[in-house]
């Protein structure tokens, strides 16, 4: 059997799998993250420790599995976020993850050593607050103190593993979305780091996501209450786990969209795919050789679960299903708006100092207005990095739809009008990360190989486009892309806009 955790935003997924990566079981423990004003984004990394360990054993215990039947154990997690740690492995402050917008100033820093456009050439991304290097930067100079207690740096899976076999690694999916990493060499940029000021001996060895990082420590052991002997596969990025876990682990298996806290459209490819507008991204698949180009908005669920919370008489317990189907069918929001920038944005604008706003809001409309516009928000930004892939000469033809938004059947029948092709629902929809690194242990154990993931998640249902609306949402993406243009100014100018 293999465990399988997934270290999302608001909770670790463990997953138990026989050896061929099929599933048998989930468990979620959830943890908290401090958002404030600023583009504050923090986690403990002990949450993350403690959810693993918590999991691992109401996992065991759900199954009534025997701990010596677990023979491997592999980790996913959210990206391009930043934990520092001193000489003993310890974090000397609390995890900065991937929301976190504090460090304009160090993305200017590096844009002007490097120039925007050669940056994104070697790192297959924008240089932008974002990524964990801005991160580590801002930490420098923002932090005198804390930085000097600064050894190390990862990021939420490596930690993980830290625990869990006392070696510090990172993977290439992960080292990939980092801003220091350089794709065609496969290793870490000197010339990045030169223009960051940041020293090579901070950043972790790179392993394949396939390689065995090592068995567990005698503590993890002890914690987990699992044999010493387990083998732990180094795992990867939550983003390129999705894909595998789609069954997407090559150029014609098409693409997927996830719709989680953060929400992004991807497919496989045999090379980077850079757009001349900068609009998206490419990380390193955790299939070897491979990548992934990727268009994600900060917030897609997340979104959604913040007007259940605000329209919700009890927020601590929205009824996000329940308003997506309200907000589903026929309704029209009658020339109402949601830019849904709560946390700035990545694709397309990559503009930190970007806020949420309902515009074109009326007396006439209703709650079911305000959350269809939420939907509709969604969809229309993640078409824009559609078209994006499009016009860089990849073909999108059909999309699969995994991550807990993947439920509804009223946004999944909104995707597919505003996007205009079909979007089809997987068997597999909460559990895609933690399928994929189930996978990725499974062929690192020797196991199975990545082909495999095709047959463990089949399509459940598929929505297919209206032509008439799909035509009509084509004229209201426009302008639905005006009002930001619009208001882009005037995020800049808000107090502390120009991070």
């Amino acid at each position: 059997m293999i465990i399988a955790h997934d270290l999302g935003t608001t909770g670790n997924k463990a997953s138990l799998h026989h050896d061929d990566g099929r599933l048998v079981s989930s468990v979620t423990v959830g943890y908290p993250a401090r958002f404030a004003a600023g583009g504050v984004a923090e986690q403990d990394p002990q949450d993350w420790w403690d959810a693993v360990v918590t999991a691992t054993r109401e996992l065991i215990e759900r199954t009534g599995t025997r701990p010596l039947d677990v023979t491997g154990l592999v980790v996913s997690g959210q990206m391009m976020g930043a934990v520092l740690l001193d000489a003993q492995g310890e974090p000397v402050r609390p995890a900065i993850i991937w929301a976190d917008t504090r460090s304009g100033a160090q993305q200017r820093e590096l844009e002007r050593a490097l120039g925007a456009e050669h940056a994104y050439r070697v790192l297959g991304h924008r240089l932008n607050p974002t990524y964990s290097v801005e991160k580590v930067m801002w930490v420098r100079d923002e932090e005198p103190d804390v930085w000097a207690r600064v050894r190390r740096f990862c990021v939420a899976k490596d930690y993980v593993v830290l625990r869990l076999t006392g070696r510090l690694a990172t993977d290439r999916s992960d080292a990939s979305g980092t801003n220091a990493y350089d794709q065609a060499a496969a290793d870490w940029s000197d010339e990045v780091l030169r223009a960051a000021r940041l020293d090579r001996d901070l950043f972790p060895e790179i392993l394949d996501s396939t390689a065995i990082a090592g068995t567990l420590t005698d503590a993890a052991a002890s914690a987990l209450g699992l044999p010493a002997a387990v083998r732990v596969v180094m795992g990867g990025g939550d983003g390129p786990m999705a894909a595998v876990g789609s069954g997407i682990v090559a150029p014609e298996d098409g693409a997927y969209v996830c719709l989680g806290t953060s929400s992004w459209i991807s497919f496989a490819s045999a090379e980077p795919l850079h757009d001349p507008g900068l609009r998206t991204f490419t990380f390193d698949n955790v299939v070897p050789g491979g990548f992934v180009p990727t268009a994600t908005m900060q917030a897609g669920g997340a979104s959604l679960q913040w007007i259940a919370e605000a329209l919700s008489p009890d927020p601590a317990h929205p009824d996000t299903a329940r308003l997506a189907v309200d907000a589903g069918g026929d309704l029209d929001t009658e020339d109402l708006y949601f830019l849904p920038y709560l946390l700035g944005e990545r694709t397309p604008h990559w503009d930190p100092a970007a806020r949420g706003a309902f515009v074109g809001i009326g007396r006439h409309h209703t709650r079911a207005h305000l959350v269809r516009a939420v939907l509709e928000g969604v969809a229309f930004n993640l078409l824009t990095g559609i078209q994006a892939f499009r016009q860089a000469g990849a073909a999108i033809d059909r999309i699969d739809a995994v991550g807990g938004g993947a439920q509804s059947d009223a946004w999944l029948q909104i995707l597919a009008d505003v996007w205009g092709v079909p979007v089809r629902r997987r068997t597999i929809v909460e559990e895609a990360n933690s399928l994929g690194a189930a996978v990725t242990g499974a062929v690192g154990l020797g196991l199975a190989d990545f082909s495999a993931a095709r047959a463990l998640s089949e399509v459940t249902a598929e929505f297919v486009p209206h032509t008439d609306r799909h035509t009509a949402y084509l004229q209201r993406h426009s302008r639905f892309a005006d009002a930001y243009t619009a208001l882009a100014g005037w995020f800049a100018a808000a107090p502390g806009g120009g991070r």
